[in-house]
């Protein structure tokens, strides 16, 4: 008899509306919920939060149905579970953190009818990209928001809400956090942020040039810190070269300031900084419009620049620098003063 009133499976949707109560029961004040209600109630929501990624993702006996994962994502963002999952986050333990993080990941990229509607929720909802970023602040919290956050700037209108904010700023900051995971991953999320949608990364450094560069300089290229230095610079000569940030490289190649730096990250001891300085310094002398103050420059250091470049080698051989080298020391050699108009 046992078998005939079996409990219905619960569906996607279910698991979801389950979830959901168990993030506000703990977003409301349960503290004065006695200890083992409260763990039993934590237990519960850790399960179901494993449920919903055993949905999204598959197990080991099946993969994810794709109806399934579409009840499931029409069910999150109907209500606030999004919302509850991310502010939730810290009360939850680190096996459930991870899970979270990786829900967040695959809502991301979940289409329901053709559009992606963690897209157009968080649209609406832009204050949840300043809980993921103030989460670079708390050593616990700071990979699992940081994972999520990068997934969320997948979405243009979200990586723009993140370029455009003040808290955007504090990057340059987080990157050299004395704790190495956290300062690596801030540099990932940061890379992502000025690489991944270009025409909106172009429209961000034409409007913010002089505060960001001022920034990018001293904070980062000119940092104590080695590896901060190594990623700036990488960094930056995947940002210059890219054609749409063609009016940025004009203008940054065309600063005093900005050349110096370089020719000190050309003088560098490791030999990964040398080369990615390389690969911007020549932007430099490739520059059909050398302003006057340019030229005397690297006029002035013409000799050391020379022997400078004619000693810097590949590990591997590489025809391509070769040709670059040899065109940048050609351009330098053949330099002559030049008045200021």
């Amino acid at each position: 008899m046992k078998g005939l009133f079996k409990s219905k499976p619960r569906t996607p949707a279910e698991f979801v509306r389950l979830t959901r109560d168990l993030l506000t029961y703990f977003d409301r004040d349960s503290n004065n919920v006695r200890e083992s209600k409260r763990e039993e109630k934590m237990a519960e929501l850790c399960k179901l939060i494993r449920e919903l990624k055993s949905i999204l993702y598959g197990n080991s006996e099946a993969e994810p149905v794709t109806e399934a994962c579409v009840q499931l994502t029409q069910e999150f963002f109907r209500e606030d579970t999004f919302r509850l999952l991310v502010v939730g986050l810290p009360k939850l333990n680190l096996e459930a953190r991870k899970d979270a993080a990786q829900i967040v990941a695959n809502l991301q990229r979940q289409q329901v009818q053709s559009r992606l509607i963690a897209s157009e929720y968080l649209e609406n909802n832009k204050d949840l990209m300043d809980i993921m970023i103030a989460g670079y602040e708390n050593t616990d919290m700071a990979l699992h928001y940081g994972s999520m956050l990068r997934e969320c700037i997948r979405h243009q209108v979200v990586a723009r809400y993140v370029l455009e904010s003040e808290h955007f700023k504090k990057f340059f900051d987080y990157i050299q956090l004395p704790n190495f995971d956290i300062a690596a991953d801030a540099a990932a999320t940061f890379k992502e942020l000025l690489t991944r949608h270009k025409s909106t990364v172009a429209e961000f450094l034409s409007k913010n040039y002089d505060w960001f560069f001022v920034e990018y300089n001293l904070k980062l290229l000119e940092s104590s810190n080695y590896i901060t230095r190594r990623q700036a610079i990488k960094l930056l000569g995947d940002m210059l070269l890219d054609r749409s940030n063609s009016v940025v490289m004009t203008r940054y190649v065309s600063s005093r300031d900005n050349l110096r730096i370089l020719m000190n990250l050309l003088r560098e001891s490791s030999k990964s900084i040398q080369m990615e300085a390389f690969h911007v310094f020549k932007l430099f002398a490739a520059n059909r419009n050398k302003p006057p103050e340019i030229v005397n420059i690297l006029v002035a250091n013409k000799n050391k620049l020379l022997r400078l470049l004619a000693d810097l080698k590949t590990d591997k051989e590489d025809e391509q620098f070769e040709v670059d080298k040899s065109q940048v020391m050609h351009e330098i050699a053949s330099l002559e003063p030049k008045d200021r108009p």
